[in-house]
């Protein structure tokens, strides 16, 4: 994993750009500026395809440890699998192809 590379991609990066990295799914999100929060790197969990694009316009975004473990706990709740089986049976099923990137990350 490449410090310098993040580095780089925080400094020149598009704001909302994303950053492929070695791990299927695993993304470098560029987030820009907001009020009093300067530019920040956070990452997206975004399944992909066979292609191995994104599936999503925009995955589970993570800006911090702290997050991940808020997420984890959530993950955890034994009625989110009922749930989601639910809106899978209620929602109409619907797939678009995602757009293709050039860089990536090494980890």
């Amino acid at each position: 994993m490449s410090e310098d590379k993040i580095l780089s991609f925080l400094k020149t990066g598009p704001d909302w750009g994303r950053l492929k990295t070695s791990i299927h799914g695993i993304f470098l999100l560029k987030m820009s500026p907001y009020q009093n929060s300067p530019a920040r790197v956070a990452i997206e969990l975004n399944p992909v395809n066979s292609s191995n694009l994104p599936t999503k316009k925009r995955g589970l975004v993570i800006r911090s440890k702290i997050e991940l473990e808020q997420f984890k706990e959530l993950f955890q709740f034994e009625k989110l699998e009922p749930l989601l089986n639910i809106v899978d049976n209620v929602n109409p099923h619907i797939t678009k192809p995602a757009k293709q990137g050039d860089d990536v990350l090494e980890i």
